[in-house]
């Protein structure tokens, strides 16, 4: 099935472009081009003569698909982004991060209208993609809000600053006087897969999901704006777990899937003239989401974990996540002494606040509590910023554009301790390890509440030095209160051989500054780490604590103050496009030094002997009540290269309709040259090891290529896609990689049929991964449980087809 879907759709795809082709010559408004802002401070550049990759994507194209989720359905438009799905990683499983070109969920910078977005509060700390990271949370932002997104695919600290070592990506909120709409969505995965334990065919209805959004433009005042835009969100949870065969009757006894969710969203963005020359402007956005996930199941036998007179049958935890996320912006912008002048205010947080129900602290006996809050996490920043720019003529073929400008930015974050229940070892099993299972809440000795300063300030180039020459120069220098100062540049140049033809390219470096949550996030937790017992490999409850690199137990176990990575970027590729044809292929290489990850966990025993490792890690740990500890560290290196390939034909025939077609694809690869390893122990150790290491190199696909051809005619149209996605490595902990197995290259086809009724009224229909595909399954013998049938690595996650239907209403 797999193989036919993926050539179904590929057959579908050519199909639509033999048929147009067949008819008559295109219009003359194929050739509609869209101008850019990211990754260039020249106003009236296009798409198409940008000096580096960018790509546009309109709201139109992010709502032509099942899913509401913002970050969705941008990955299913932009091959090098990926968004995995992970289950069972606590807060991650809410909060998921996305990836350009396979760096760092944090080493892409977030823009809103230009200006830095804030990241989230919470790090990912468990087995996922981009473990050690607090990246952006592009859900944050309902794509009702959205005109467009601009991506550029290319390095650009030195314009940006700190984190935009993979690329930019900026979303571009709508501005409407007039006009509006309401959209609402529903769909549900009607899905089914081989269940691996008995053998059974496990059939799913699941993940009920209801989106109801809404914008309107309204005047404000005579010339200005004010847009309002709404969305609500109902979710239900997924399930693809197996059954279990450790507990009678056997049964699904496990959660693993989509968080439950429930979501309110709103934002407003207005600009209002003030004189001929200069504009106010500002926005504000506020989303709340309640997710609820769940943890482990806990066996009814297991007397660690469970109190059999509370929960006869044993128990499932629930892992609430409870966000909160606020924005809001002021601004002017007008001209000042013949220079266009942008200064800003930007506000940004992110509360989290962690509880777990269905659960038990077994240390606390009967009487313990079954929920607990648990505490929570908080980021927040404040950017002021100013922009200047002007044309000069200084003798070159076109105008020399000149900007400079500086940007000033505090930041915070906090950690509020959960209640005593939530992480304290009671009196009645005092030898059982403490906290409440599922989630152990944040103590007092990890709450924390600081804070930064950083400053930036540079200056940005770009002109036409010849007839066929744009040449462009930055430079950037920024000052940290924490850590120091970087200084990065960029070269970025393109020659135009004809109207059709261009080359391009650019040179730069790069850096990203340790988050405050990378610097002093703190915790002590339950962790099960697999342990050789009696020659069997077995989950070892650990009481583990999180600990910063500067704190004693960090300078302990090796830890030392965090510092920058460091970036080199190379990119080199070409442009053509003639009439409704483009096409553009950019590669890359891109060089990061110093990356900042979080360590193995380092694991100690009272019962070792004296001058072994596992001796002096626990008399090490010990007096901070945990028996294993892992902390942030610099350290590893890595290099990457790649190609980005987007090929695009647009075509209009009276007879036949209007086609859009694009062929994209990524191609990555991906290499750790260098890890860190701890010489404070009697043997040294490494502190990112083979499991971590396979994580980087193949946790996101090598290969990813969709294809895509929309149609319209009259009151009909209809998208197809097909996306292909290369295999995926999973690694496990076994040394000989026993542990490891592969989600396999895998076809996933999405088709869209529309209606309009009139000017106003447009039906939907559709279904996302239409013929039900799955990755590879976890081997029976690494998922005795029937609980992780799959990988939370797969990077199109693991719920099959999703059928969906949509009403939209304008006007």
């Amino acid at each position: 099935m797999r193989y036919r879907s993926l050539l179904l759709a590929a057959a579908s795809l050519t199909a639509f472009s033999a048929t147009a082709h067949a008819q008559t010559a295109p219009a003359d408004d194929t050739n509609v081009e869209e101008l850019v802002i990211t990754g260039t401070r020249t106003a009236g550049r296009t798409r198409l003569d940008s000096l580096a990759p960018v790509d546009v994507i309109t709201a139109k194209t992010l709502q032509q698909r099942g899913s509401t989720e913002l970050a969705t359905a941008l990955a299913a438009t932009v091959p090098s982004i990926n968004f995995p799905r992970p289950s069972n990683t606590d807060g991650t499983d809410s909060v998921r991060p996305a990836v350009l070109r396979g760096q760092g969920p944090d080493q892409t910078l977030v823009l809103v209208n230009g200006t830095r977005r804030h990241a989230t509060a919470l790090v990912n700390l468990n087995g996922s993609v981009g473990r050690g990271s607090a990246a952006v949370d592009l859900n944050a932002i309902p794509s009702v809000a959205l005109e467009r997104i601009e991506v550029l695919r290319d390095g650009a600290a030195a314009q940006y600053g700190s984190d935009a070592i993979a690329g930019v990506i900026n979303l571009r909120l709508r501005e409407a006087s007039s006009g509006g709409g309401v959209t609402v969505t529903t769909g549900k995965y009607f899905t089914s897969f081989d269940g691996l334990q008995t053998g059974q065919k496990q059939k799913r209805r699941d993940g009920l999901t209801k989106t109801v959004s809404g914008w309107q433009g309204l005047k404000l005042g005579s010339d200005g704006f004010l847009t309002l835009s709404a969305e609500y969100v109902d979710r239900d949870f997924t399930n693809r777990s197996d059954t279990d065969t450790r507990v009678t009757p056997q049964r699904v006894t496990s959660r693993f899937g989509d968080p439950e969710v429930e979501q309110v969203s709103f934002y407003a963005n207005a600009g209002k003239p003030l004189g001929e020359t200069w504009e106010a402007y500002g926005w504000y956005g506020y989303q709340q989401r309640d997710a609820e996930a769940s943890a482990t199941y806990r066996l009814p036998t297991d007397a660690s974990q469970n109190i059999p007179s509370v929960y006869p049958n044993g128990y499932l935890p629930l892992i609430t996540t409870n966000t909160e996320d606020v924005t809001a912006a002021v601004g002017l912008r007008g001209e000042l002494a013949g220079f266009k002048i942008d200064t800003n205010f930007v506000y940004g947080k992110n509360d989290l606040d962690f509880g777990v129900k269905n659960t038990i602290n077994p240390s606390y006996g009967p009487t313990s509590p079954t929920s607990f809050q648990a505490g929570g996490l908080t980021y927040d920043q404040l950017v002021f910023g100013l922009d200047a720019s002007r044309e000069f003529d200084v003798g070159l073929a076109g105008p020399l554009n000149v900007a400079f400008g500086v940007e000033a930015r505090r930041e915070g974050y906090k950690i509020n301790a959960g209640e005593v229940a939530s992480y304290a070892r009671g009196t009645v099993s005092p030898s059982l390890a403490f906290g409440s299972r599922g989630f152990t809440g944040f103590t007092p000795s990890n709450a924390i509440d600081v804070d930064r300063d950083a400053v930036g300030v540079y200056l940005d180039l770009e002109g036409k030095l010849t007839e066929k020459l744009t040449g462009s120069a930055a430079i950037r220098y920024e000052d940290y209160s924490d850590f120091g100062t970087n200084t990065s540049w960029k070269l970025s140049g393109r020659y135009d051989f004809t109207d059709a033809f261009a080359i391009r390219g650019a040179a730069s470096t790069g850096f990203r500054a340790p988050s405050l949550q990378q610097q002093y996030f703190t915790s002590t937790s339950i962790l099960y780490i697999n342990q050789n017992v009696g020659g069997v490999t077995t989950a070892v409850p650990f009481e583990t604590g999180t600990y910063p690199s500067v704190s004693a137990v960090g300078r302990a176990l090796g830890g030392k103050p965090l510092e920058a990575e460091k970036s080199e970027n190379y990119s080199l590729g070409f442009v053509y496009h003639k009439g409704p044809f483009e096409l553009t292929v950019d590669a890359y290489q891109i060089k990061v030094d110093n990356r900042i990850v979080l360590t193995e966990t380092l694991t100690g025993s009272a019962t070792a002997a004296a001058g072994t490792n596992a001796r002096v890690i626990f008399d090490l740990l010990s007096p901070a009540g945990a028996s294993a500890g892992r902390f942030f560290t610099n350290g590893v290196d890595t290099n990457t290269r790649g190609v980005d390939i987007v090929a695009r034909y647009r075509i209009t025939d009276e007879q036949a309709g209007n086609f859009d077609l694009t062929a994209a694809a990524n191609v990555n690869d991906f290499k750790v040259n260098r890890t860190p390893s701890t010489t404070v122990l009697p043997t040294p150790v490494s502190l990112f090891a083979r499991q971590a290491t396979l994580r980087f190199e193949e946790g996101t696909p090598r290969t990813k290529v969709s294809l895509q051809g929309d149609w319209s005619k009259g009151p009909w149209g209809a998208t197809l896609r097909t996306t292909f996605y290369g295999d995926v490595l999973a690694p496990g902990t076994a040394a000989d990689g026993s542990g490891d197995w592969h989600t396999d290259t895998t076809g996933l086809v999405d088709l869209e049929a529309r209606y309009r009724f009139g000017q106003h009224t447009t039906v939907s229909v559709g279904a996302d991964n239409l013929f039900d595909q799955y990755p590879a399954q976890v081997p029976p013998n690494l998922n005795t449980s029937g609980g992780n049938p799959f990988s939370s690595f797969s990077p199109f996650g693991f719920n099959g087809r999703f059928a969906y239907a949509r009403l939209a209403v304008s006007w």
